[in-house]
Formats: structure tokens, sequence, C-alpha cells
């Protein structure tokens, strides 16, 4: 049973630091790629910050689905009721 609860805090530590580097990976890109469309044309940047804040939004729910299933292996692990 401690070798489960164990490995399944490890898999959580893993599952949280990797979502967390692909929304910090992704925000880079993508204000990198919004800094480069408005240098290019001044003229659409109220568009494309619109659609920067789209996005944002959607790559913000990575991390509260990592959140939310790390949160469902800590309190209600479903392999501990296998052994």
């Amino acid at each position: 049973m401690e070798l489960v609860v164990g490995l399944t805090v490890i898999s959580v530590a893993i599952m949280l630091g990797v979502a967390a580097l692909a929304t910090g990976i992704g925000f880079a890109l993508l204000g990198g790629k919004f800094l480069e469309g408005c240098a290019r044309q001044p003229e659409t940047a109220p568009m494309l910050q619109t659609k920067m804040f789209i996005v944002a939004g959607l790559l913000d729910a990575i991390p509260m689905i990592a959140v939310g299933i790390a949160l469902f292996f800590t309190f209600a692990n479903p392999f501990v009721g296998l052994l």
C-alpha cells in the first residue's frame, strides 16, 4: 500500500510540474508571436490582442485540469482499491 501511495505522490508531482512547464512555454511562445505580429503590422494589434487573450484563457485550462486530476489521485486514489 505504501508503494502505491508513494508512486501516486511522485506521479502527481510530475504531472503538476509538466503542466506548469508546458504552460510557461506556451505563454512564452504566445507572447513572442503576439509581439512579432504587432511589430510587423501595428494596425492589427487590437485584433491580435483579443485573439491572444482567448488563447491565453484556453492555455490556462491545462494546469487547472492537471490540478483537478492531481487532487483526484491524491484524495480519492482509485489504485488503492485494487490492492
